[in-house]
């Protein structure tokens, strides 16, 4: 018997939840594009990006998808034959190197944990050995929704200066951009991109990418340049080759509506509620790992992304709680990918994302184990709101999980 009928739950890492007053937003008749207010959403558009990742640096917009971001990133700073590194920690920046190598780039992978965050000084001690300098790139992911690992963005780049190394350090923030402090400027990082479908809560196929003067400086002489992803074309006066084209103008209606959401809940309030929901989440999974089948996937807890938690199932089907959730719950939990694949499920937490949506899903889970008779810890789902009641507090009165103060100051900076 299904008791799925009503509103499901979407707990996949992409594309996320849309909000209604997104989706509101994009049914409206469409602008001219030369002129007047398509010309001022983009200026907006641009500048607040700006302060979601934490930057002064030049920011672009275009219609694609994350992998769009990718190719953007790298077709702009590199040249065929340049040596990039790649630091493997999942499946999402060994792709981002697939490309780079596919446009003609040397690739260079240093092979990591799909349980573990990258190493500093794995990076630090290669770095090292490139004497001559001919590693001209760096690429890594800050969240990779494979593994469900975030690495530590601030070491990796001290790992790069203490090597006294000049290579463009590259970060991709899909999973992480509206999910947890991201600091372009603060961090050291020369190249950022993201996509709009997962914490930014907009439809998939915008992709964004920021850019200091060092990237500038090599992209003067980069020769993977394409018309289409070219930043200096888009720097032009004409509006509209700001994207090369005509504007993907409802989905830029829908970004605009999604970055008011976030400005108005206040970049710290989304970090911390972000944090608190994956929190009780692998408070959840604690309990249901005392029966030895269920487990994070990444060992240590403060390696574990604030946007997605993959969960592992061993001596079970993993693929059989997902099919129950969905087929009696309502609730679409996310498929795992790579090396995980047909090893586990994942929880995505991120983007337009509350408590109840959140306990429902695990609640929708625990009622799987115990159907489908999986050995597990009993009381998950209890520890996960014993989580939250203490981390969110009361009205009026401050919780016992506050963002750091160094990380509050970086998001009330101004851009």
């Amino acid at each position: 018997m299904s008791v799925a009928n009503g509103r499901t739950l979407l707990a996949i890492p992409g594309p996320t939840n849309v909000p209604d007053r997104v989706l509101q937003a994009m049914m409206r008749p469409a602008e001219e594009i030369y002129s007047g207010p398509m010309v001022a959403l983009t200026d907006s558009l641009l500048a607040d990006l700006k302060t979601i990742f934490g930057t002064k640096a030049r920011t672009y917009i275009y219609a694609a998808n994350g992998h769009g971001g990718w190719e953007a990133a790298i077709s702009n700073v590199l040249s065929r034959g340049d040596k990039v590194l790649v630091l493997a920690s999942g499946r999402f920046a060994i792709g981002w190197g697939q490309m780079a190598a596919f446009m003609g780039a040397d690739v260079e992978v240093m092979e990591g944990s799909w349980r573990a965050a990258i190493d500093p000084a794995q990076v630090e001690e290669r770095l090292r050995r490139d004497t001559s300098h001919s590693i001209k790139a760096i690429l890594m992911v800050q969240i990779d929704t494979a593994s469900g690992v975030v690495n530590d963005v601030k070491a990796v780049r001290r790992a790069i200066d203490a090597a006294g190394h000049p290579a463009l350090f590259l970060v991709d923030g899909v999973a992480s951009l509206a999910c947890m402090p991201f600091a372009m400027d603060e961090w050291g990082i020369d190249v950022a991109m993201s996509a709009s479908q997962k914490g930014l809560m907009t439809p998939p196929g915008l992709a964004f990418v920021a850019a200091n003067d060092k990237a500038h400086k090599a992209h003067e002489t980069a020769d993977m340049k394409t018309l289409y992803w070219d930043w200096t074309a888009r720097q032009g006066k004409e509006h509209y080759m700001k994207y090369c084209g005509t504007p993907p103008e409802h989905l830029l209606f829908a970004l605009r509506a999604a970055l008011d959401m976030i400005m108005e809940e206040g970049l710290p309030a989304v970090w911390k509620r972000h944090a608190l929901l994956a929190e009780a989440t692998h408070a959840a999974i604690g309990k249901w790992a005392e029966g030895q089948v269920i487990a994070c996937n990444i060992l240590e807890p403060s390696q574990r992304s604030a946007s997605v938690t993959p969960v592992l199932v061993q001596g079970a089907d993993a693929e059989a709680i997902a099919t129950y959730t969905q087929r009696i719950c309502g609730v679409t939990l996310g498929s795992a990918i790579g090396e995980l694949s047909g090893r586990a499920f994942r929880i995505a937490h991120m983007g337009h994302t509350n408590a109840p949506m959140v306990l429902g899903t695990l609640s929708a889970v625990e009622m799987a184990l115990q159907a489908l008779n999986i050995p597990h810890g009993s009381g998950g789902v209890a520890a996960a709101v014993a989580s939250l009641a203490k981390g969110a507090g009361l009205p009026g009165k401050p919780a016992d999980h506050e963002v750091p103060e160094n990380d509050l100051a970086l998001a009330t900076a101004p851009a």
